[in-house]
Parts: C-alpha cells; structure tokens; sequence
C-alpha cells in the first residue's frame, strides 16, 4: 500500500511517499479502508520531533481518518465489513498514524458515519471537533445565554468551537485577520468578529462583552494572560488547549479576586469512553447539518509533505496561510 512516513523525526520534506506492506489486524481491530485525512497541528510536532512520542518504525503520519471498514477482527461486535467510520487519536501514545491507504486500529477508536456525511467532511471534524466538545461541555460546561471568545475562528479548533458555541445558545465573538477570515467566520455563527489588523482586541471585546466573557479559549501559541484575565467576567473560564513552550506572565491578584478558572487539556488524555460519546454527538450534528468542517484546501495523499509544511508555517511562524483544515484523499 501506499504510505506517508518517516524513519525518524525531521523537518517536513524527511516524510517519505512509498509502499509499505498491508496492516494486518488484531483481534480487537478493524482494517480500514481510508478515504481521506486531515492535518492537525500536533501531527506536525510529532514529525518534527518537538514532541517527543514512541514512534513505530517507519511510522506513519497523522491522526485523523474516514474509509470503510474492509476485515473485522474476531473480538469487535459493533462494526462489520463495509461500514463508513471515522475517527481520530491515531498517531499518537506509539500509535501508528493513519496517513496510509490502509490502516489497522482498536474498534474503540472508530464511530460510525452517517450516510449523509461524505468521507472528507468526517475526516476533517474528527481531532479538532472531539477537542472542541470536550473542552467546551466537559471543561468549561457552556451554558446557553454565556458569551464565549475564541481568537482565530477560521482556523480548525475556531471554527468548531464556534459552530458547537452556537448550537449550545451561546453568544461568541473571534477574531480574524482579514475580510475573508471574517467572512467565514461570521458565515460560521459568529455574533462579532474582531479584525485584529485593524482594530484592537481589547476594546472589541469590551464592546461585545462589557462585563467581560464568560469563557475565553485560548488557541494562540503564545498567549496573553493579562487580557485574557482582564476580559473575563467574574467567575468566568479560560480553557488552554494550545502553547506548550509558553511561560507568559500570570496576573493572579485579577484572576483570584474574579475568581476565575483556568483549565488546560489534550484531546488525546480523554478516555476512549469519553471521545466515542463526544463524537456520537458529533455525527447527528453532522447528519443535520448543524456542524461544518471549514476545509482550506484539497491534496493528494502524495503532497503530505507539502501539506506539512504548510501546516507547521501556519502554525508555528504565524505565517496566516491556512483558513481552515487541510484534507487529503489517497
């Protein structure tokens, strides 16, 4: 089969295109067929080795996946031979990825797709929309009615949390760097858009917020505790999901006095238990079409290291290329 890989952790253009031999399953696995994947940001730090994992040898890239299921291992119950699944968590704790024409994982790691959802669309939600439910209804429990900021709703993790935020009655305001962005972002549910190029961010949020938001979730590498805490509304929540190397300067009087929470989490340290009841939700969302993958750009399989590159320059030097998940088919 066809493979996206590496022999060891390296810049982009060390992933390798070729054949590997065919996965074969486990007892407890599924053999997938894959039809599309996307790109996260964390598959590009395990690449690069900036996050240190056990890595299978050679190992496939990424985590997120959609296909058809083609064997069943003897111990599964709940799938069987052509069914359309979906999934994420791949990649990851020694994991092998899922950048692969074939792949063969736990049953536990697949959720059923609905027929109405295409194979791109699955593929797309999968690791950014489990964080975003997980963060916003098991972290900061979101209430109808509350005010919620995310900064950069273009963006994969944005533009769930916005779409989920929503759904759940809440009122949310982003931030986008262009008129593009922030069309999308608005077209997402968005209630106000801040462009950042233009205006200032603090003053934006006073304007929505006067009392400051009940949520902030924080998805920028390096983050700016001082307005976050000055932008909370007592007892507000500030969710972390995103600057693993920051030390930034902490304003605790503030924060205390407000009596805020701070909640930092991965996606990856949820329970299997927790991820298949994240993403049950997320399918009838998809099936309604209630929920929507903002999808930048479309590759072959082929092109991973070139998606990659694209990812890690979006994300780690802010270069602001992507709006949106990065999709490729085999």
């Amino acid at each position: 089969m066809k493979a996206a890989y590496i022999q060891k952790p390296g810049p982009a253009d060390t992933i390798i295109y070729g054949d590997l031999p065919d996965p074969s399953p486990a007892p407890n696995q599924l053999l997938i067929e894959v039809k599309a994947v996307s790109v996260n940001p964390i598959d590009t730090y395990i690449r690069s080795g900036k996050v240190a994992m056990e890595l299978p040898q050679p190992f496939v890239v990424g985590c997120d996946f959609a296909g058809v299921v083609l064997q069943v291992g003897c111990e599964v119950q709940a799938f069987r031979v052509g069914d359309r699944v979906w999934g994420s968590n791949q990649g990851l704790l020694g994991r092998q990825g899922t950048f692969s024409e074939k792949i063969a994982i736990d049953a536990k790691w697949a959720y059923p797709m609905p027929d109405k959802v295409s194979f791109e669309t699955a593929a797309a939600v999968a690791l950014v929309g489990i964080t975003a439910h997980l963060g916003l209804f098991a972290e900061a429990q979101l209430r109808p009615g509350q005010s919620l900021f995310v900064p950069g709703g273009s963006g994969g993790v944005g533009s769930m949390v916005i779409q989920m935020a929503k759904i759940a009655g809440a009122r949310v305001v982003t931030t986008a760097g262009n008129t593009d962005k922030a069309t999308r972002c608005r077209a997402l549910g968005a209630d106000a858009v801040i462009c950042y190029r233009e205006e200032s961010i603090e003053h934006g949020l006073k304007a929505f917020a006067p009392e400051g938001v009940d949520v902030w979730w924080e998805t920028l590498r390096e983050p700016d505790m001082d307005l976050a805490v000055a932008s909370l509304a007592p007892r507000g929540c500030m969710i972390l999901m995103a600057g693993r190397e920051a030390r930034p300067a902490f304003p605790v009087g503030p924060f205390y006095v407000k009596q805020c929470q701070l909640r930092g989490f991965v996606m990856f340290g949820a329970s299997a238990e927790q991820q298949a009841r994240c993403a049950e939700q997320i399918g009838h969302w998809l099936s309604q079409g209630d929920l929507k993958p903002n999808i930048d750009r479309r590759l072959p399989l082929a092109e991973t290291a070139q998606a990659h590159q694209w990812q890690a320059d979006n994300t780690v030097e802010s270069s602001g290329l992507l709006a949106g998940k990065i999709v490729l088919t085999p």
